[in-house]
């Protein structure tokens, strides 16, 4: 069977809007430029439609007109590579999804590791992120929270008391296991996330090899500015916090 011939009975069988790539379509390593151009072609007649590089979908038309795979779907292109998560969304799309601001970005930052995300899903322009540790599926749920604590500052309509009240229900909601892997990834978080992240621990009791070990990794001369009284969280002092 011919490439091309190969490719379109494989398409066939694919839904509209789902999006696919070359595993999708079973393509040996020889036939990788042969199916490239075949993909191409097909993509001119509008059969299909491009995604992003290496990756199509067959357009799916309604009333309404043509309607492009669902967000997610195509955000799923920047964040996994080979099935693995490699990145995640960060930012304020992460804070609205939280429920921290209701603004809703036109952009959306994606943190990775060890590349830059760059992008465009239909008008939202994907921007690069900073990742500060390897982005793995379990790994995420703590940088989620430990952004929270680096952009406390800066999360748009945000009360600040509002903010810390969300911090201390996550943890709150931690078992020891999760705490340690919440330390562990903060500490390589910059140092006034690593104080921040201390003084919510201290107030809420957690044990002492934790906070011993966010303690040691920050300078006792510097302070942390989060525009937090002691009022609002009780431990600030003992931190630098100010």
């Amino acid at each position: 069977m011919k490439v091309t011939d190969k490719i379109v009975a494989k398409i066939n069988r694919i839904d509209t809007g789902d999006v696919f790539g070359y595993d999708t379509l079973g393509l040996t390593s020889d036939e990788i430029i042969a199916g490239s151009k075949a993909l191409s072609r097909l993509v001119d007649k509008g059969v299909i439609k491009r995604a992003r590089k290496g990756y199509y979908y067959k357009p799916k038309v309604s009333v309404f007109g043509e309607q492009k795979p669902r967000e997610d779907v195509l955000l799923s292109l920047y964040l996994f590579e080979k099935n693995k998560q490699v990145a995640y969304i960060t930012g304020t799309r992460l804070y609205n999804r939280l429920g921290l601001t209701t603004q809703v970005p036109n952009s959306i930052r994606v943190a990775s590791l060890d590349k830059q995300v760059k992008g465009k899903v239909g008008n939202v322009v994907i921007k690069p992120a900073k990742s500060y540790v390897k982005v793995t599926s379990d790994a995420i749920k703590y940088l989620e929270l430990l952004d929270v604590i680096k952009d406390l500052n800066a999360i748009p309509d945000l009360q600040k008391s509002d903010g810390l009240v969300y911090l201390k229900k996550v943890i709150y909601n931690f078992d020891t296991t999760e705490i340690k892997k919440l330390v562990t990834y903060g500490v390589a978080y910059p140092p006034k996330v690593r104080a921040l992240l201390g003084a919510l621990l201290e107030a809420m009791n957690v044990d002492t090899a934790n906070l011993s070990l966010l303690k040691k990794s920050i300078n006792p001369s510097s302070s942390y500015e989060y525009r937090i009284t002691p009022k609002m969280l009780p431990t600030v002092n003992s931190w630098n916090i100010v």
